[in-house]
């Protein structure tokens, strides 16, 4: 299409070659390396809310992950290990702060500790530098952190990754680029060598061809451009609580639990942040609207969709327990409180103050299976990413550079990068 260009910020563009819709940190690591890669393609980014990173990529720990702890060969491991140099380098180049602080790995009983050993082999499958350490060299670390073994990998890093993606917002403006913000996707109209692109304000964007990054919307995005989806976003919301001031000293780094390998979330563990502070959580609650970053906040589209969802309905019969206790720290401190103790015994409930939440987009199989891999298909003229859990924003320029290494023959054809499924 080549249509004239205008890096105005908000300007609708006319006929770009490429839409990306969605201003998290994945489509942005997308439109970023497309420019790169071809200077002469036109791109606009579209975005539903009035900036980037309003969601997933503005609300989540910051951390920039080693790749310890997932599957040998997955996409996961091999594009969160190219990632992150790839992201520290991008933070580098445009004045970004970030610390490869490192982080402990803390087991508290005889069973977290065959755990630990089977996360010290992933981490050599996939090269990742760490070490063993005993409990002296943990107190040495972490003074305040109990445990009965531990590793320590001092490759782990933090950032901000709201600043991350103003960043390439700026870049992809520099380069020619639009980036549409308050754009709310409500329509795709798909023609023999073209798509259409309509706004909930009756905008039309004409292009060749889409990417779909919308992330908690991603599977509606694949529902509007002619196609079933074969899994379903369920949101879930992570709180957090933040160490007061006079507590902060409880946590000088990243101090991590044993992960339970029958559910896909890494348990309440202390970050701290680049921009001061200590996080403490999360959890991972059902949220009752996919923008439901506390329990007020209801849609009763998104509430019904998910229940009415067998996929959820069987993964719910799964973990039910597990739902209750997450639901229990949800709304009794005390329960939170306890559950860092397990980490840090001496932490009370005056040490911690609210934090902020995020919302989580995950993908659920039919068979009521939480994939745990990236996820991507294609449509005509168009490619879908609908699953990208952590480490997401670690990955970004990776897995940006995996989506566009099948984008020249998404027509047609079935392009998925096979998720991984609990």
């Amino acid at each position: 299409m080549n249509s004239p260009r205008s890096n105005a910020p908000n300007t609708l563009p006319t006929n770009p070659d490429v839409v990306i819709i969605g201003g998290g940190i994945v489509g942005l690591a997308t439109a970023l390396t497309l420019m790169r890669r071809n200077r002469s393609l036109s791109i606009c980014v579209v975005e539903a809310e009035s900036h980037v990173a309003a969601h997933q990529s503005g609300h989540n720990s910051g951390v920039l992950h080693s790749g310890i702890y997932y599957k040998p060969g997955s996409v996961k491991a091999i594009t969160c290990r190219t990632g992150k140099a790839m992201m520290e380098a991008f933070c580098d180049e445009h004045h970004i702060p970030w610390d490869r602080c490192g982080k402990v790995v803390v087991a508290t009983n005889a069973s977290e500790v065959e755990r630990l050993e089977a996360i010290a082999q992933r981490a050599t499958a996939n090269g990742v530098s760490f070490d063993r350490i005993d409990t002296d060299t943990l107190r040495k670390l972490e003074p305040a952190v109990a445990g009965i073994a531990a590793l320590h990998v001092p490759e782990t890093g933090i950032v901000n990754y709201a600043t991350v993606c103003e960043a390439m917002r700026s870049e992809v403006l520099r380069g020619g680029n639009n980036v549409v913000l308050s754009f709310k996707v409500t329509k795709i109209e798909t023609f023999a060598d073209s798509l259409a692109i309509i706004d909930d304000q009756d905008r039309t964007i004409h292009c060749g061809r889409m990417i779909n990054c919308a992330g908690l919307q991603s599977d509606r995005i694949l529902r509007l451009a002619g196609a079933e989806p074969t899994v379903k976003i369920v949101p879930f919301r992570g709180e957090y609580y933040e160490l007061v001031p006079r507590s902060e000293h409880l946590c000088r780094n990243l101090i991590y639990p044993v992960p339970d390998p029958s559910f896909p979330f890494l348990g309440v563990h202390f970050t701290r942040m680049i921009d001061g502070g200590v996080e403490c959580g999360p959890n991972a609650v059902l949220a009752l609207s996919r923008h439901g970053y506390d329990w007020r906040t209801f849609n009763s589209r998104d509430f019904i969709e998910t229940l009415g969802y067998g996929g959820f309905r069987k993964l719910a019969r799964t973990y039910w327990r597990t739902g209750l206790g997450e639901i229990h720290r949800s709304l009794r401190k005390a329960a939170f409180v306890s559950a860092l103790q397990k980490l840090i015994p001496s932490i009370r409930a005056a040490d911690l103050k609210t934090g902020r939440s995020g919302v989580r987009a995950q993908a659920v199989t039919p068979a009521g299976s939480l994939v745990d891999d990236f996820l991507i298909h294609s449509t005509q003229h168009a490619i879908h990413v609908l699953n990208a859990p952590s480490p997401a924003a670690t990955a970004s320029l990776a897995i940006a550079a995996q989506i566009l290494d099948r984008f020249d023959s998404i027509d047609g054809k079935e392009v998925s990068l096979p998720g991984v499924v609990r």
